[in-house]
């Protein structure tokens, strides 16, 4: 069976990370994937497809909307299933599928309140047209049956899977951390939705030993958040580093990784720092606790408070059999093989 992924590519996320895991594994299972790439011309994918080893046809996306986009799609689209990731694949794959006869699957990644908003007439639509959805956890589905509109007989859960941690595609450069000092860390795009000025807040409430260290693909509230660790006079122990070729290098370093999301599809962050056999203090919402079990593989918190982050981060730092209790987790409950399975099997039904 071909299987064409669609995704709009602008570098390595965490919806890319999870295709660079699942596409290898599905061609292991007798599944022939093909990634249909919708490169934004504005940023500079190399590095995944450099790292991706099932075949990839790159088709430049330069604007939302984009008619020649789907004549181009539709030279290119030869497969029995057609399964896309995120708004522009949904709606260019969805058109696209119909138009060629193929079955369609679409995966859900977040629960991003635009898909609330008057999108999700266009969600509804090609739903309509969809064998199936996946969702990447249950608190997505929900998200996706009760607020969003998906009839639940179409929806499926099926979570990311990672065995190990990403491998480093060079040495990571010099940084201004003390050697000394414990690294809090964070794994997430600097966005509103990620909460690191939570974190920033709760930095000052925390021993002077403690640093935070952020790693990032994109960097839209670096300025901001630098500022506002200049007002709370702990511009020394903030670090936004953007991305970095060795993420599993911090992970090693790291003494807990903090999440304090507002709002999350999965935290591939989380799962990685799991497997690092790091505790982890993140937000009590959406998807989280799904990976994090209170009091047992890290803490869980109420987002945009501070106070309460610092709080749970100081009873982390002296309980590290939290990060064994969360590897062990991870290992069972969030493997590449149990992902893999369960969409063969999803295919098979199509």
């Amino acid at each position: 069976m071909r299987v064409a992924h669609v995704h709009r590519i602008r570098g390595i996320g965490g919806s890319e990370r999870h295709l660079l895991t699942l596409l290898p594994a599905l061609a292991e299972r007798g599944i022939e994937p093909v990634l249909i790439g919708l490169d934004d011309p504005a940023s500079n994918p190399v590095d995944f497809y450099d790292a991706l080893t099932v075949p990839a046809v790159r088709l430049p996306s330069p604007r939302d909307l984009d008619p020649a986009l789907l004549l181009r799609l539709l030279r290119e689209l030869r497969a029995e299933v057609v399964h896309t990731h995120l708004v522009h694949a949904d709606v260019y794959g969805g058109v696209a599928a119909r138009l060629r006869g193929a079955k369609l699957v679409s995966t859900k990644h977040n629960d991003d309140p635009f898909r609330i908003g008057s999108f999700r007439y266009v969600e509804r639509a090609l739903a309509a047209a969809s064998a199936r959805i996946v969702t990447i956890t249950d608190s997505l589905r929900r998200f996706t049956i009760d607020q969003v509109g998906i009839p639940a007989r179409k929806v499926e859960t099926i979570h990311y899977g990672m065995d190990d941690l990403p491998a480093p595609w060079g040495a990571n450069p010099v940084d201004g951390v003390p050697a000394g000092a414990r690294v809090l860390l964070a794994i997430s795009r600097l966005v509103p939705q990620k909460g690191v000025d939570v974190a920033i807040r709760a930095l000052p409430l925390l021993p002077d030993d403690t640093v935070l260290v952020v790693v990032s693909s994109t960097q839209q509230e670096r300025g901001a958040l630098l500022a506002l660790a200049r007002e709370l006079g702990i511009e020394r122990r903030v670090f936004l580093l953007g991305r970095v070729p060795d993420v599993a290098a911090w992970l090693r370093r790291a003494v807990v990784l903090v999440h304090p999301a507002r709002w999350e599809g999965f935290g591939l962050g989380v799962l990685e720092a799991m497997l690092a056999g790091l505790p982890v203090v993140a937000s009590e919402v959406s998807s989280l606790p799904e990976l994090v079990v209170d009091g047992e593989t890290g803490y869980l918190v109420r987002p945009d408070d501070p106070a309460a982050l610092a709080a749970a981060i100081l009873r982390a730092l002296d309980q590290p059999a939290l990060g064994t209790a969360g590897r062990e987790r991870a290992l069972r409950e969030f493997s590449v093989a149990r992902m893999a399975d369960r969409t063969a099997a999803l295919y098979a039904t199509l």
